[in-house]
C-alpha cells in the first residue's frame, strides 16, 4: 500500500529563517535562500553555461522543500538568451507543503520581485498533495517541473530520466540520514548522463565515500555563508555498473526530420498530436472516418474521475496520475483559447453497498487524501449535493465531472495549429520500416505517408496495423441512453456507480453504459436502455419510474416510446490496462527468445520509432493525455511523467514479456 503523504510543517526561527520541526533543521542558510541556490547549486553545476545550445537539459534535485532552487534556476533560464530549448527540473519531496503554507513562506522570504512573480506562478499550479508524480508546465511547456511526492528511497529508483545536473539538497546528513545513504547515490548514478555534474552544501566524509563508490568524482570548494567548504563534481565512473543507460532521444532529429504519423484521431490520437506539436513536431493525422472522435470517442459526454482502492492498486495510481495531468492539460488548452466543452464542478460515486462505503471511507482516511481530491459522503450529504435521494452514501471527487470528447479532440487539434496535417477517409493497412523511416500503406498498397515516427492510436485496429501477435485486445459493446429534457429527475452533478447518469446543459440526461463482450451489433436495443435505467435506479431511486416506463415500452414494442442513444465499442486488454509506449520488435524477440526468457522490460528489443496508444477501454479521458506525454517523453529522451513501474504496467510489450517468461514464444 502507498504510504500516505504527511505535509511539512512551516515554522520560522527568530531570525526569520524557515525551519522544519520534523527534521530540526533549517531549509536554507540564514544568509539567504536565493543566494544559496545561486552560489551552491547553479554555480556549483556551472550553470547556465552548461545548458547553452542544448535542446533538453535536465536537473534532478533531492528535496524540493519550498522550491527555492527551482525558482532561481527558472529565473536564470529566463534571463539567459542562450538558454536550452527545454528545461526539465525533477525533484523528490517526502513532505510537501500545503499551498497556504507555501504562499506564507514565499511572502516571508522572497524579496526579489522577479522571483516572487515566479513563486506566485508556481503556487497557482501547486498540485494536490497526493502520492506520485506530478508534472507542471511553464513558459508554454519550455520549463517543466516534475514533482515526485514520496520517500526518495522508493521514488528515485522509479524514475526514468537522464540527469545533466544534480542538486543534492536534503536536510543535513545528521538530521536526515535517509537521504544521504549509499543506496541513494547508487540510484543517482543510474540516472546520470555522461558528464553529469553535482553540487551539495554538505561536505561530510560519509557523503564523499558514497559519491566515490557510486562513480562520482568530487572536489572541495569554498562554502556558502558561514560554511567553510562544500562539494562539487561530476559523474566519471571507472567501470560500468549500470545494466541500462538512461534514456536518450530517438534522434536526435534534424528540424526537417521532426515528423510523426499518428494513426487514429480519437482521444488517444488527438492527445498525442497535441503533445508532439507542442514540442515542435510536424504531425500527419490519418483517420478512417470523415472527422475526429467518431468511434468510442464520439459519445455525447464522458465522465472523468480518479479511482480509489483500498490498497492503492496500480490501476488507482495510473488513473490518479492521468486524472491530475489531464486537468492541467485541459486548463492549458482553455488558456490558449481552445476550450473543450466540460463541467468539472464535481462527480459523485455511489458505493455498491454499505460495506464498500465503509471500506472506501477508511481507505480515504488511511491514505490521507486531501478533501479537494476526494472525500466520503453520507447518503444525506450526497442527497443535498445531487439534488435527489440516493440509495447509499459514497464519495465525492470535487474536480471530477463530464466532458464532451469530440470537443476535446477538436481543441487538441486546434492547439497543434499549422503543425498538423489532417487526412480523413484514409484506411491504414500495414507499416513497413525502411532505413530510418516508416512507410504507411493502405489496403491497395498505396503509400500514404512516411516519417521517422509512427504512433498507432486506432483502438481495435492498432494491433493488426502494427503487426503485433502479443496484444490480447477485445471489444466491449457499450450502449448509451439519452433521456430528453423533462424525462428524467433533476440531477445537479454526475453520479456513477453501478451505472452512471450525467445531466447535460441542454436538459438531456445521459445514462449508461452496457458492457457486452465481443458483441458487434450496432443497433440500439430496448433491452439495453432498460438495463441502463435499472442500474441507475439502483443508485438513484427517483429513476425507478423512468425505468418502469422503459420496461413497459420494451414489452409493448411501442416505437413511439422508443428511447434514443448511441452504440460504441471500447477496446480493452485482458488485464484492463492500456497499451502505451514504444512497441516491441516481436520478430527479433522471437529469434532471441531463449536469452530473453528472464528478461525485464528494458531488455526487450524495441521497434525503433513505433509507438502504441490504444486499449483505453472506458478510461480514455483520464489516460489519454498522460499516455501522450509518456510517448512524447520517450521519443525525445525526456524524463518520464510517471514512475517506471507504472509505465511497465501499461507497456505494450508486457504481454510479449509474459510469453517469453513462460517459454511460449517460438524462436
Amino acid at each position: 500500500m502507498t504510504d500516505p503523504l504527511i505535509p511539512a510543517v512551516l515554522s520560522f526561527r527568530d531570525n526569520g529563517t524557515p525551519f522544519s520541526p520534523l527534521y530540526d533543521d533549517i531549509y536554507h542558510s540564514a544568509v539567504g535562500g536565493l543566494e544559496q541556490a545561486h552560489q551552491v547549486f547553479l554555480r556549483g553545476n556551472a550553470l547556465p553555461e552548461r545548458w547553452h545550445r542544448r535542446r533538453v537539459f535536465t536537473v534532478l534535485e533531492t528535496g524540493f522543500g519550498m522550491g527555492i532552487n527551482f525558482l532561481v534556476t527558472w529565473a536564470a533560464w529566463r534571463a539567459d538568451p542562450s538558454r536550452c530549448e527545454r528545461l526539465h527540473f525533477v525533484s523528490t519531496e517526502k513532505h510537501p507543503f500545503l499551498l497556504d503554507d507555501l504562499r506564507r513562506a514565499y511572502a516571508a522570504i522572497v524579496m526579489n520581485p522577479a522571483i516572487a512573480a515566479l513563486a506566485d506562478t508556481l503556487a497557482n499550479e501547486w498540485p494536490m498533495l497526493v502520492p506520485g508524480t506530478h508534472r507542471l508546465e511553464f513558459e508554454n511547456g519550455r520549463v517543466v517541473l516534475t514533482l515526485v511526492f514520496g520517500d526518495a528511497q522508493q521514488s528515485l529508483p522509479s524514475l526514468r530520466l537522464r540527469a545533466d545536473a544534480f542538486y543534492l539538497d536534503g536536510f543535513a546528513p545528521a538530521r536526515n540520514p535517509e537521504l544521504w545513504t549509499p543506496a541513494i547515490f547508487k540510484s543517482l548514478a543510474r540516472l546520470a548522463g555522461e558528464g553529469a555534474t553535482f553540487a551539495t552544501y554538505s561536505s561530510a566524509g560519509d557523503i564523499k565515500r558514497a559519491l566515490t563508490q557510486s562513480g562520482f568524482e568530487y572536489r572541495k570548494v569554498e562554502g556558502f555563508g558561514w560554511k567553510r567548504a562544500m562539494l562539487v563534481g561530476h559523474f566519471a565512473p571507472r567501470w560500468r555498473v549500470r545494466r541500462h543507460e538512461p534514456p536518450v532521444a530517438l534522434g536526435p532529429f534534424a528540424p526537417d526530420e521532426r515528423h510523426a504519423v499518428v494513426i487514429g484521431a480519437g482521444l488517444a490520437g488527438c492527445a498525442v498530436i497535441e503533445r508532439l506539436a507542442a514540442r515542435g513536431w510536424r504531425v500527419t493525422s490519418l483517420e478512417r472516418h470523415a472527422s475526429v472522435a467518431q468511434d468510442a470517442s464520439g459519445n455525447p459526454a464522458g465522465v472523468f474521475h480518479p479511482m480509489i482502492s483500498r490498497d492503492d492498486s496500480v490501476a488507482s495510481r495510473v488513473t490518479r496520475a492521468g486524472f491530475l495531468y489531464a486537468l492541467k492539460r485541459w486548463a492549458a488548452l482553455e488558456r490558449l483559447g481552445h476550450a473543450p466543452r466540460r463541467d468539472g464542478s464535481g462527480l459523485l460515486q455511489i458505493a455498491e453497498n454499505e460495506d464498500e462505503a465503509r471500506a472506501m471511507s477508511e481507505a480515504i482516511a488511511a491514505l490521507r487524501y486531501p478533501p479537494e481530491f476526494v472525500r466520503p459522503l453520507s447518503a444525506d450529504a450526497a442527497h443535498k449535493l445531487a439534488g435527489t435521494p440516493l440509495a447509499r452514501g459514497g464519495w465525492l471527487f470535487p474536480h471530477g465531472g463530464w466532458i464532451d470528447p469530440a470537443s476535446l479532440c477538436a481543441a487538441q487539434c486546434a492547439a497543434a495549429g499549422d503543425r498538423l496535417e489532417r487526412r480523413f477517409g484514409v484506411e491504414v493497412a500495414r507499416l513497413e520500416r525502411s532505413g530510418n523511416r516508416w512507410s504507411v500503406f493502405d489496403a491497395a498498397g498505396e503509400l500514404l505517408a512516411r516519417a521517422p515516427v509512427v504512433i498507432v492510436a486506432s483502438a481495435h485496429d492498432a494491433a493488426r496495423i502494427a503487426g503485433l501477435r502479443h496484444a490480447p485486445t477485445r471489444s466491449i459493446r457499450g450502449q448509451l441512453t439519452l433521456l430528453p429534457r423533462g424525462a428524467a429527475p433533476s440531477l445537479e452533478l454526475p453520479v456513477i456507480g453501478e451505472g452512471y447518469a450525467i445531466p447535460l446543459p441542454d436538459g438531456v440526461t445521459l445514462t449508461g453504459a452496457t458492457y457486452e463482450l465481443d458483441d458487434a451489433d450496432t443497433s440500439l436495443r430496448p433491452a439495453g436502455h432498460l438495463e441502463n435505467l435499472e442500474r441507475v435506479a439502483q443508485m438513484l431511486p427517483a429513476f425507478a419510474r423512468v425505468a418502469s416506463r422503459a420496461g413497459q415500452a420494451a414489452r409493448a414494442g411501442s416505437p413511439g416510446d422508443a428511447l434514443t442513444g448511441r452504440v460504441a465499442f471500447r477496446c480493452v486488454t485482458s488485464d484492463r490496462m492500456p497499451m502505451i509506449g514504444n512497441l516491441a520488435d516481436e520478430a527479433l524477440a522471437a529469434r532471441d527468445a531463449e536469452r530473453l526468457r528472464g528478461a525485464w522490460p528494458l531488455d526487450l528489443p524495441r521497434a525503433e520509432g513505433l509507438y502504441g496508444a490504444f486499449a483505453y477501454g472506458s478510461r480514455g479521458l483520464v489516460w489519454a493525455a498522460l499516455g501522450a506525454e509518456l510517448i512524447a517523453s520517450q521519443i525525445e529522451g525526456e524524463p518520464w511523467p510517471l514512475e517506471r513501474d507504472l509505465a511497465e504496467d501499461i507497456d505494450p510489450a508486457r504481454f510479449l514479456l509474459r510469453a517469453l517468461r513462460q517459454g511460449s514464444v517460438a524462436g
